[in-house]
Formats: C-alpha cells, structure tokens, sequence
C-alpha cells in the first residue's frame, strides 16, 4: 500500500487537472456567449389603429438615438422585439408579460395610450423589468403607482394642460368648456386644465365627453355653439384630432370661438387638418423653431433618415433613446447591473431638442412647457407658457 501511494497522489492531481482543463473548455465558450449576448428591447407601441402615426415616430426617434450613439453598448449590440399594443387595454398585460417571461427582454419601452401604459406598469413593477415610457402620460405610472424601475421621458395628461389655465386666464376669458374622449389621458388632461384656469380665476361651465376612439362630433359641437363659451379646451391626438379641427370649421366655429388644447391636437397632422388647424394655439413641452443647435441638428438627421419632419412623438423616442444610453453607458452594457443602471437613468441630464431636461424623484420630466400657434405647417413657438414644471406626482411615495 505503501509503495502505491505517491503513484496514487499523482495520479489523483493528473485527472483533477485534465478534468479543470475539460471544464474550462466547456465554459469559456458560455462565458464568451454572456458577455456578447445582446441587449434585449421590448417595444411594445402601437402600429395599427388611430395612434399608428405616433408609434412610428417614437420607434423611429428611439433607434436613432441608439445607432447615432453606435449601436453596441460594452460591446454588446441591441436585439429588438416589437409588438403592437393596438392601442388596447384589455391585451397589454399579456403583451408585455409575453415580452418579459417568452422574449426576456431586459428593458420594455411603450406606450402611447394611457389605458394600455398601466398593464405595462404592473408587469414592470411584478418582474422588476426596467420601463421606459415614451409618450402615455398616465398619472400613477410615475404618481401613486411609481417605482425605481419605471421611467418617463414625455409628460403627464396634466403636464401640458396645466399652464393653458393660466395662459387664458391672463387673456381674460372667464368661461370655458372641455371636450376629450372619455379615457385615462383625455380625463386627466382636462383636470390639469381646470385646475391650472379656476386657480386663475376662470370657470369651466361644461364638461363634454364622448367615448374612445369615436369621432362623432357633430351634437357636441352643437351644444358647444349653444353655450356660446369664451373658449373650449380639447384633448385630442392623431385621426381624432384631424377630424375635430374639421368639423370644427365644418360647424362654422372657427373664428367665433376659440379653440385650443395640449399640444397632440395639432402635433404631427398639419398636413392632414389643413387649413382647419391654421391659428389653433396649443401647450406643449415641444415645437417647430426651437433654436438651438441640438434641436436643428435632430430635425435634420431625423428628415434625412425618414424623409419626414420629426414632431413630439419622434423627440420623446429619441430621448427614450437617449435616457437608455446613459445608463447603459454607466454600466458598460452590464443591464444586469440592475442599480447602478437605474441610479444612473434616474440622475441623467438629457440634451433634447426640446431643450435640457433633467428627471424628477418620481421619475417624470422636469420641462419647459411652450405655448405654440399653428402657422401654416408649423407649431410655432409663441413663448414659455412656464418654466421647468414638474408633475406634482400625487401618491408616489418612492
């Protein structure tokens, strides 16, 4: 036994080692496959329906952002899987579950409609799964239902119709009445609204309303005639908007009444409400002819790219875009280093064509808001309706 036993130790130490050398060759492959592995991005937007428009231009801002930044991150490139939300509630916490636990992706970036945004937001907040929201501006997604996860880089529903309050107050209009689609997005709206006019000393006399996505506009805008108000404040965005500017002028309104809304009234339809939308005065965190280089730059990168103008829904992609970057620029592509890349998004000062913005503690921008008048095919800049407004964020308790 004795003799046996150095022959034993070194044999021992041998096969110990040939089996180290069989399991480094079995994993260095898997490692080299983790760390080339790409980023996974779930856009979930819609491509169909009344708010299609607005889903291609925030995709067509947001990869920009991403290629001009050049497309890898820590070496890693960036794998996209889209669906289209359809602008429908009742499907959206499959479809982004299905991006989460079927695709795996390690960030999710939707929606547009307000409805479809809160099933993006209970997935987030189960799985833990960054979101990046570009366009729907549902008040508990960064408000009573916020988390350190979730993320805006648009607006509020209150955001943009707040300051149009003030703005007709000061012109001293007393009487108003509002109009929108009975949804999250349009209710919400016309509150900020309200509250930014009564606290100005004006009075909404009647509040209209008529059901998502329907266009029938007509024995509202008879009653609105009735009623004979200084002003009527609106809620609409894409097709709808197009068809209410018509009839609008259709029911001979134009021009004896005033008419004016948040921004997506008039925003990326000019061409199609034609001299219908000529004059209408909107609020909005963007608009045609802010001068500076980074907004000239964007507008004529996005032209050449798309061969269309870039409007609101392209800058909040495009931001998206950028708000991504900086955290994954913060921990080399490694999304796995899921604090760091959150504490990073959440402390990002964002170079957009709007002008810089920086990120509340609730998550939601800290933004000038502009007045702007439809001029020709512009949304011209009249002025800042107010400066670096921040949602209130009432019941986020992040």
């Amino acid at each position: 036994m004795s003799k046996k036993q150095p022959f034993d130790r070194r044999a021992f130490f041998r096969t110990a080692a040939a089996v180290a050398a069989v399991a480094g060759a079995i994993s260095l492959p898997s490692l080299a496959f983790a760390q080339d592995a790409k980023i996974k991005i779930g856009l979930m937007l819609p491509y169909t329906g009344t708010y299609a428009q607005l889903g291609v231009a925030i995709t067509n801002g947001f990869k920009m952002a991403l290629e001009e930044a050049g497309g890898k991150f820590g070496g890693r490139e960036v794998e996209y899987f889209t669906v289209d939300d359809e602008s429908n509630p009742s499907k959206a916490t499959d479809n982004a579950n299905a991006l989460v636990t079927r695709d795996k992706v390690d960030v999710l970036v939707g929606t547009v409609h307000s409805g479809v945004v809160m099933g993006m937001v209970k997935i987030a907040r189960e799985s833990g799964t960054p979101l990046i929201i570009p366009n729907a501006g549902a008040g508990a997604a960064t408000g009573a239902q916020c988390a350190p996860n979730i993320f805006r880089t648009s607006f509020t529903n209150w955001q943009p119709a707040y300051p149009m309050g003030k703005v007709l107050a000061d012109r001293g209009i007393k009487k108003a009445v509002t109009l929108t689609w009975k949804y999250g997005a349009g209710i919400e709206a016309i509150e900020g609204f309200k509250e930014g006019f009564t606290k100005a000393g004006g009075t909404v006399v009647k509040e209209l309303f008529l059901p998502f996505p329907s266009v029938e506009f007509q024995p509202l805008l008879t009653e609105i005639a009735s009623i004979k108000p200084d002003a009527v404040f609106v809620f609409f965005a894409g097709g709808g908007g197009v068809k209410l500017m018509k009839d609008w002028q259709a029911a001979g309104l134009k021009g004896k009444i005033g008419l004016y809304g948040s921004g997506f009234l008039t925003d990326g339809v000019l061409d199609a409400a034609g001299d219908a939308a000529e004059g209408i005065e909107t609020t909005l965190h963007y608009g045609d002819g802010i001068e500076t280089p980074k907004n000239k730059t964007f507008r004529l990168n996005y032209a050449k790219e798309f061969k269309l103008q870039p409007d609101v829904y392209a800058v909040q992609g495009y931001d998206a875009g950028l708000l991504l970057i900086a955290g994954l620029k913060a921990v080399k592509g490694d999304v796995s280093k899921q604090k760091e890349f959150l504490a990073a998004m959440a402390k990002a000062k964002i170079d957009s064509p709007r002008g810089a913005w920086t990120m509340s503690k609730a998550h939601n921008p800290i933004q000038d808001v502009y007045l702007r008048k439809v001029v020709g095919k512009e949304n011209k800049v009249m002025g800042v309706a107010q400066k670096a407004l921040a949602d209130p964020a009432r019941g986020c308790k992040m």
